[in-house]
């Protein structure tokens, strides 16, 4: 995952800040944008899962979710044959520790296509067209350098040895690097490569990459950018949230104004591959490989891990890539709208590292949903989110006086009906907080027509599809429901995911460099000393 921002020392920053800040009218940079078909949303599927679904389950669940694009980190002919009976296409993966042996041997590399992809490319029509891309390596340049050098041999390798199978259908062969190769994206005008990789790997791949017409493929996180910004960036910017025109960023160079961190990310990518000029780079489309949003973190170092947030941010994604379809303010409308997969499909409940590393799912393992997104019309995508089961229950893991504290509200300023937790009534047994908060957190959520953060309450509530009313007590969502089956179960049986013993050494997508920390420093003193009303995020 890369961050919004990566920093130089302290005084290269501090020209280019005030520059942002204080500038008023210069000229629109002109960037070309190329688009690859139909915009699409697809998900990564990860393997660390406890019980993951058998391949025959996880066809069975695509479809049932009208999954059509995934990701993959390997090649696995299992799951490949599961998403060919799924009807699904998927780019596949080399892991980093195969790239030596691809990367240095042209031979490897034919066999490896030979045996891992060749089956699933549609060869004939006995061999099913399942693959649509490779991807080679993952975040190499921050998570594994020492392999960099062999990188685009082995990318070179495996695109010559595609060729040479003539297929039908092109299947381009790329590497999804980390938004960190991108220096100093704030405004998107100003950014460039990391000097260091500029001219030895990044342009000789663009150039690679147009020749061959594979996309640049990118991971990009709108969450570490908030989560690295100390406050500068609104939480609403960075989850597709409308914001008054005076709090978004207007870049001073070609005064376009953002309105999401996604697609300032975007256009700085485009602002950096154009400065390298390298000839025909410009028309590389840009292939979002992994973004998301964690449901579940440690309290007090990842905040904003949460499931409403999570809910918010890939549901506004799906409606931003599939029905807005606007591009970004320098390459707008749908040709050149970028797609995207949502990492990810399960919780990666085994993944050691921080307590969000392994709670960014849509799905738990079994498949049942970790919350429900609000998708309605993007064309039958994640079928769960059209339920018409939905409750709102206090969380398993919030502490009982955040769940008085939210019960008062929604019971107060809320305007819920909570007359069935009076004495006497039929929900007033058990007589606990916990019980009575999660009628009280119902009767809000289906007042306010189940809409997405109706059910957050500071992380008190939670989304479940198991109906909690119990012996004489019908839940305000059953009674919307028109089904008064009783339910045994008061809440969700799964829960979120704990922390992960383990190594310390886990898949890198964070890229944190302290030049970043450093520049919001900078940012916010100078924010404060020299203008108040600036149009930026604050």
């Amino acid at each position: 995952m890369g961050s919004w921002s990566r920093g130089g020392s302290g005084s290269s920053l501090l020209t280019p800040l005030l520059f942002f800040l204080l500038s008023l009218h210069c000229s629109p940079v002109v960037v070309s944008a190329a688009g690859s078909g139909e915009p699409y949303v697809g998900v990564t599927i990860g393997t660390a899962v406890t019980n993951l679904l058998s391949p025959s389950d996880l066809a069975d669940f695509l479809r049932a979710q009208h999954i059509t694009r995934v990701r993959l980190y390997d090649a696995d002919p299992r799951l490949l044959s599961a998403l060919a009976s799924a009807g699904a296409r998927a780019i596949v993966g080399v892991p980093n520790d195969e790239l030596l042996a691809l990367g240095s041997s042209p031979a490897t590399a034919a066999a490896w296509v030979a045996r891992r992809v060749l089956p699933f490319a549609g060869v004939n029509s006995s061999t099913p067209a399942v693959i649509s891309a490779i991807a080679v390596g993952d975040e190499v340049p921050t998570a594994l350098p020492s392999a960099l050098p062999v990188l685009l041999p082995a990318i070179r390798s495996l695109a010559s040895a595609l060729a040479a199978a003539n297929l039908s259908s092109p299947i381009p062969v790329s590497t999804p690097l980390p938004f960190s190769v991108v220096e100093d994206p704030f405004p998107p005008s100003q950014a460039f490569f990391n000097q260091t990789l500029a001219k030895t790997f990044v342009a000789p791949l663009l150039a690679h990459l147009a020749n061959t017409s594979a996309p640049l493929m990118l991971n990009l996180y709108p969450y570490y950018s908030l989560m690295q910004s100390d406050g500068v960036i609104p939480l609403d910017n960075a989850l597709f949230r409308p914001l008054p025109p005076s709090l978004e960023m207007v870049d001073p160079n070609t005064l376009l104004h953002y309105t999401n961190v996604f697609d300032a990310m975007l256009d700085a990518v485009r602002v950096a591959v154009r400065n390298l000029n390298v000839s025909g780079s410009g028309g590389v489309p840009i292939l979002v490989t992994e973004t998301g949003w964690p449901s579940y973190g440690d309290r007090r170092a990842e905040p904003y891990a949460s499931k409403d947030n999570a809910d918010t941010y890939n549901s506004n994604l799906i409606k931003h890539v599939l029905q807005d379809k606007p591009g970004t303010p320098m390459a707008p409308g749908a040709a050149a709208q970028s797609s995207a997969y949502i990492y990810e499909l399960f919780n990666e409940d085994l993944r050691p590292g921080p307590v969000s590393e392994a709670n960014w799912g849509l799905f738990y393992g079994n498949g049942t949903p970790v919350y429900l997104l609000h998708v309605s019309g993007a064309g039958g995508l994640l079928g769960n989110d059209t339920t018409d089961r939905s409750f709102c229950v206090a969380a398993d893991d919030a502490e009982e006086k955040a769940v008085q504290a939210a019960m008062d509200w929604a019971c107060g300023p809320g305007r819920a009906d909570c007359t069935a937790i009076q004495p006497g009534q039929g929900c007033y047994l058990p007589n606990d907080v916990r019980s009575h908060a999660s009628y009280a957190f119902d009767a809000y959520y289906q007042s306010q027509g189940r809409a997405a953060g109706s059910c957050y309450f500071q992380g008190a509530g939670m989304v479940t599809t198991t109906d909690p009313s119990h012996d004489n007590c019908l839940f305000p969502g059953s009674k919307q429901l028109g089904n008064h089956t009783k339910s045994g179960s008061a809440s969700n049986t799964t829960t979120p995911t704990s922390d992960a013993e383990g190594s310390a050494i886990w898949r890198l997508r964070t890229g944190r460099e302290k030049g970043f920390s450093l520049f919001l420093r900078l940012l916010l003193s100078i924010t404060v000393v020299i203008v108040t009303d600036s149009n930026f995020w604050t």
